[in-house]
């Protein structure tokens, strides 16, 4: 994504908007870094686009506030993805 700053920070906006996509997943999206992303969303789009800045601010705050619970649901996610692989290694080997 090769684009001026400028320009860059009110696509992000937009995808950000239109997703509800966090800083990291909009990053993966557009092959660039998370600071890109943040640097561009929190200093360079509220001078571009006040109204655009105020609703990504709000999906970013919210994000912000569910992080923990991502975080938990990931966890528990990989923990019962290795428990059901340990499973399928004993159940064949004991049959």
């Amino acid at each position: 994504m090769k684009q001026q700053p400028d320009d860059r920070a009110i696509i992000l906006g937009e995808y950000i908007l239109e997703n509800k996509a966090t800083v990291r997943a909009a990053a993966a999206w557009f092959g660039i870094s998370k600071s890109t992303v943040h640097k561009d969303v929190s200093q360079r789009l509220p001078e571009m686009s006040p109204s655009l800045y105020e609703e990504v601010r709000q999906i970013l705050s919210l994000n912000k506030q569910e992080r923990h619970i991502r975080g938990g649901l990931a966890t528990k996610k990989k923990y019962a993805r290795l428990a059901a692989m340990q499973q399928d290694q004993i159940l064949p080997a004991s049959q």
